[in-house]
Order: C-alpha cells, then structure tokens, then sequence
C-alpha cells in the first residue's frame, strides 16, 4: 500500500498507470520538471488533532482579528444582512446545488433564480435580466462587449473618469485582448465632462458609452438626455450601478439605458475581506440575444402546472465557439439566492431606510467633521448619496489619519491622495462610531 494514508491509489494502480504512460517509476514520470522545483521531504504538517484541539486552535487564530467600524466603501460596503439569510443558504441543497442543466431535479434553483432575474429587471426597470455573473467588474467588462457585438463594426467604446478604477481596469484589460479601443472621458469637479462626451461621440465609430450610477466619489450624475445623445451617434449606453442605491435613484431604465451592470454586494452581503460579490447585468428586449450567461424562464408542462426552465444558454458548451456570447459567465446560484432573500425581506421600504439612513449618517459625519477645521467636503454642492470625498486640512494628511483611526479601530476610508479620503457611512455606523471619528479627527495635531 501507498505512505499516503489517504490516496486512495495503491502501489499495484500506481504500477498500473506508469506502465500505461511508458515510465517505470513516478521520478522517471516527472523527469522534465526541473529538480530544483521538486520537493524531496515530507510536508511540514503538524500533528493530528482532535476535534475539540482544531475548533480551539482555528478559535485562537479568529481572536487576533481586530473588529473595526468601516467607513471604507469604494466599491464594497458594510451593510446588514439580516439573519434569516444565512438559515437560509446554509441549507445543504442550495450550498451543493450546481448549474440546473436538468430541469426535472432543478425545479427549486430554477424558481430562485427566475425570481431573482425578476427582481433585477424590476429594481433596474429593464427587460431582462441574466443569471448573474462573477462580480461588477467583470458584469461591465461584458457589457462593454454587448457593445461591440451588437454594433458589429465599431471597436471603440468610451468610459468616464468618474467610474470605479478597479472596475476601468478590468474593462481595460477585456478590452485589450478584444481588440475594443477604450478611451476615457474626462471629468471636472467629480462629474463626467458632458461636452468632452459629445466631441468623442461626433468623432465617430463609438460602439458603447460606460458611467457610473453614482459614481466613484458617491455623487449622483445627472445622466438625462445621455441615452439620446449616445443613440444619436448609434452607441449604447452602459450604467455600472451601485445596486442598494437603485432603490431611491431613477432607474437605469428610466434614463433610456441599454444595459444596466454591477455588483449586488451592497445588497446585505458581508465584506468577507473581499468577497464573494455578485455580478449583474440587465438589459433591453433587443439585446437579449447579445447577452452573456443564462436565463431562466417560466413556462407550464402538459398537465398545465407552471414549471421553469431554462431559455437561454449562449456558452461554447450550447453552441459553436464563435456564436457564444462569452466564455465567462457562470451562475453565482448561491450569491442570486442571497440576493433574492434580501430583496424580499427588505422590499421597497426597506431599501429606502437603507439609503436614508447612509445619506444621513454620511450628513451628520460630515457637518462634525467641518466643525473640527481639519476635514470637509470636497464637492458640497453635488448630490450624493452614502459616499464622499472629504478633503484634508493643511498640516494632515491622509496616512495619518488612516493610521491614527486604525489604532483605535476604526477604517477612516480610501485613500485618494495625501489631502483627499473617500469616506463612506451606512446603516452600520451608529451615531456613537460617527461621534467617535469625528472626535478623532479633532483630537489630531496638525504638523
């Protein structure tokens, strides 16, 4: 038998398998892997442990976290998830469940998944919504995509300053091993440039336009009359979403989007030190079949009973490689479920709580901030939501706030540069953490 108690191949199907392959030993096997890479000891592993030793263990290393108050945002949000969410996902059927190729055993990860596209679509006021994807990021670099397929000749798409960076450089990095010229449209006083917008439209050969909703410095732009600028010159336009917000903005469909794209994660998903998110993406009627993933439909079986299904699979393993929409577009069922529940328990109301209680946290944060002279808004008189920039006064900078706040447990925000801090406020930070950063910053000698 095989040292490796756990392999379950021993000596004889080891023998087996070299001899098939032509080699008489697993050393003459990996020959052409370079020495130096091989290792030639056992694994430092500890010794076994009993059940009780790893929960103390693994308990041990949990107890050096630090729990900090996050006013860090930037793209992922501290947000409540109520606790039905995890009763619910944590059921062995949703965690193991896979893609629902067999719609006669798929029937409740059909149904979920159905509502959630509902949701979307309704929360969006598009038409249709896919399967969701991995993340925003890579829900808008397939937008961007959408774009170029359904323009058919053009391969030049613009994005706006005011979008995520993160998320420009993923777009960026489709777009490059696309063959898609992606162009950036400047911005001024944290808006996009609309006069910039129209100069590189009337350029010419613009397949789709990209901007944010709100965008990176939390500022709600007003994007009326885009759609019709971007139809004009026969370019889509492209709204990456933050999706807790669409519960009080106009909706993307509203403002004559086209494709309506993002993260869900501020939809009461926990931060999880990065993940996972959830990607969306909603679009029109007329663009269905230019969109990537699935989509589930209702329909009724021969004895009239409503059953779902599902109607849309444009991957390789559906179709020829060349008429597949993307190669990247599995299901997140698990996350979409997540979503469902939350959208669900929160209905309308609660998602306008949400967002009033992020809009006024972040007022109050900032009315004691200025009252110290040492923080303000940058752009006061943009409307914004549940994120801003603040600038910094002379004699501080942005390392040492990030650094003194962290001490006492605190995540004071994202650093923009050394007199700028994008900060964030949600329904998680009390009135006591706001007092509490606030007293900080006025506690902070300046150099």
């Amino acid at each position: 038998m095989s040292i490796h108690r756990y392999f379950p191949h021993s000596d004889a199907d080891i023998s087996a398998m070299l001899d098939r392959c032509g080699h008489k030993s697993l050393d003459e096997l990996y020959s052409d892997v370079a020495p130096e890479l091989r290792l030639r000891k056992p694994y430092d592993l500890p010794e076994e442990m009993s059940e009780t030793e790893v929960r103390r263990y693994f308990e041990n290393l949990f107890s050096q976290n630090r729990r900090m108050v996050c006013f860090a945002g930037g793209g992922f949000y501290d947000h409540y998830t109520p606790a039905v969410i995890d009763a619910i996902i944590s059921r062995s059927e949703f965690l193991t469940a896979y893609t629902p190729y067999q719609p006669e055993i798929s029937q409740g990860t059909l149904q979920y998944i159905f509502e959630y596209q509902s949701m979307m679509a309704s929360l969006t006021g598009l038409d249709v919504s896919n399967a969701s994807m991995y993340d925003g990021a890579t829900a808008t670099a397939e937008a961007m995509l959408m774009a170029v397929s359904a323009s058919r000749k053009k391969k030049r798409v613009l994005i706006s300053a005011t979008v995520n960076p993160a998320v420009a450089r993923v777009v960026s990095t489709y777009a490059r091993y696309h063959g898609v010229a992606l162009e950036v449209i400047p911005d001024h006083d944290g808006e996009t440039l609309r006069s910039e917008l129209e100069a590189m439209l009337g350029a010419g050969d613009v397949a789709g336009v990209i901007a944010a909703y709100p965008n990176y410095y939390g500022i709600v732009e007003d994007y009326s009359g885009w759609a019709d600028l971007c139809h004009s010159h026969k370019a889509l336009f492209i709204l990456n979403c933050r999706a807790s917000a669409l519960g009080i903005l106009k909706s993307p469909g509203s403002l004559s989007a086209d494709i309506a794209c993002g993260d869900a994660q501020s939809l009461g998903m926990p931060l999880n030190y990065g993940g996972p998110g959830l990607g969306f993406l909603c679009t029109t009627n007329a663009l269905v079949r230019k969109m990537p993933g699935r989509i589930v439909g209702r329909t009724t079986d021969a004895e009239g009973r409503r059953v779902f299904v599902l109607t849309l699979q444009a991957r390789e393993q559906h179709i020829r490689r060349e008429k597949a929409t993307s190669n990247i577009c599995s299901n997140q069922g698990l996350m979409a479920l997540h979503t469902v529940v939350y959208l669900s328990l929160m209905g309308n109301e609660g998602l306008r709580q949400v967002n009033d209680l992020g809009y006024g946290g972040l007022r109050l944060l900032a009315e004691k901030l200025e009252a110290t002279g040492k923080m303000k808004l940058k752009y006061p008189d943009r409307p914004f939501i549940d994120e801003a920039v603040f600038e910094i006064a002379d004699g501080l900078n942005a390392d040492t706030i990030l650094e003194a706040a962290a001490k006492e447990g605190i995540l004071a925000g994202i650093k923009l540069d050394e007199r700028e801090l994008l900060v964030a406020v949600t329904e998680m930070q009390s009135p006591a953490d706001i007092e509490r950063y606030a007293n900080l910053i006025a506690s902070l000698k300046k150099s």
